[in-house]
């Protein structure tokens, strides 16, 4: 029994279109290697990432070749739509072994159905293309030109089918739901972990129609001073009274992912805070407002800037980037920014977290909003209100 959730046909015109992508830089061959780009075309899905895999893709050849160890070989029967002869799996003896490196037997997988290919692009940046990846299939073709393909994936999964939106909207729902659990949860005295416990309950638990999986990253939870921190991790130290907690999480459906922040204040918040909550939920209302087919990433990003500024209020770092498909590290797609300079146009179906997060010299506050772009304007993704939430 297959596992795809999506059509034959929809991988097949996904695969189409990166093929013009590389029909664009001249590439005979693609290797990939980003698990959600993988994932994207074939349907393959695994936690074996931490061993060499790679699907690839070929301009002379309708379908592309998954490569990858012999005991993952049996997910990419059940998970892909590939048939037999398009899944080829290597042997243990290239698992971590200094006389033997995977790559070598990916070198011999290419070169046997294209042997004429003279120029391959491999994804440079990508988490899972290390180093010795690289320098193992340089040194086993040694008649080929490899060139940096690093996000031309990525820039194909950018515009998201009605079927993806689907998906990210359940993803959605469970992140409504994990935020629940962890305001409901979360008190002085209670333990940072337990907070988390109960957001990763909901998390897996999902709804009565549908489940979740894990997203790609641990609850960033900065308790008290450490509000003031962008990527923290929970601890067992107990919350304390009257102080602050900034919460971001993801609920994940099918590794789809719809990130959400919110701030809890534990107590009577000052009123300089309460400005401050408001001074960032007007910035994101006028940023949401400028959001539409046309407009660039950089409107949307102004229009945020130019709210806070009449507070007096700058926030350096990027607004926001671009969500979808995703795995461990990083539920970002890398492609477009929510940012000064950023002029990628929106169009109906991109999707991007706005990170209105402001990390400041004694104090922190975050809240978000994940939304997908319509014909008209935008769709928010999570439906929780943006607004400080007050525990007194």
């Amino acid at each position: 029994m297959l596992l795809l959730p999506f059509s034959e046909n929809e991988y097949k015109i996904r695969i189409r279109n990166v093929k013009n992508g590389m029909a664009e830089q001249s590439l005979d061959v693609l290797v990939i290697t980003e698990p959600a780009n993988i994932y994207y075309l074939c349907g393959y899905d695994a936690w074996s990432f931490y061993t060499v895999q790679a699907l690839i893709v070929f301009q002379n050849a309708e379908l592309p070749i998954w490569v990858g160890r012999q005991v993952d070989s049996t997910t990419a029967h059940v998970t892909t739509f590939l048939p037999r002869a398009r899944i080829v799996p290597y042997p243990d003896v290239y698992v971590q072994n200094v006389d033997r490196h995977a790559s070598q037997f990916v070198a011999d997988v290419i070169l046997d159905e294209f042997p004429t290919a003279k120029v391959i692009g491999v994804e440079m940046d990508a988490y899972y293309y290390t180093a010795r990846d690289h320098a193992e299939l340089v040194k086993s073709m040694p008649n080929v030109r490899f060139a940096d393909a690093e996000l031309l994936v990525n820039w194909v999964r950018f515009v998201k089918s009605d079927a993806e939106v689907a998906y990210m909207r359940q993803a959605g729902c469970i992140t409504e739901l994990m935020m629940d659990s962890a305001v409901k949860a979360a008190m002085p005295g209670v333990r940072e972990c337990d907070v988390a416990a109960a957001i990763y309950f909901a998390q897996m638990s999902g709804t009565e129609t549908f489940g979740g999986l894990p997203s790609t990253s641990p609850p960033h939870m900065g308790f008290g001073s450490r509000a003031r921190e962008a990527h923290p991790i929970f601890s067992d130290r107990p919350i304390a009274p009257d102080s602050v907690a900034n919460i971001e999480i993801s609920g994940c459906r099918l590794r789809y992912h719809a990130p959400m922040s919110r701030t809890i204040y534990f107590g009577r918040p000052c009123q300089r805070y309460r400005d401050l909550a408001a001074y960032v939920i007007d910035g994101i209302d006028a940023s949401l407002e400028v959001v539409r087919p046309g407009a660039s990433c950089e409107d949307v990003e102004l229009s945020w800037a130019k709210s806070l500024s009449a507070h007096g209020v700058k926030k350096e770092t990027r607004l926001g980037y671009s969500i979808g498909i995703a795995y461990t590290p990083t539920w970002g797609e890398r492609t477009a920014s929510l940012r000064r300079g950023d002029r990628t146009i929106l169009s109906p179906g991109v999707a991007f977290h706005l990170m209105a997060g402001l990390w400041l010299e004694d104090t922190g506050i975050t809240i978000t909003q994940s939304f997908v772009v319509t014909d008209k304007g935008y769709e928010a993704l999570t439906s929780t209100p943006r607004e400080l939430i007050v525990k007194d």
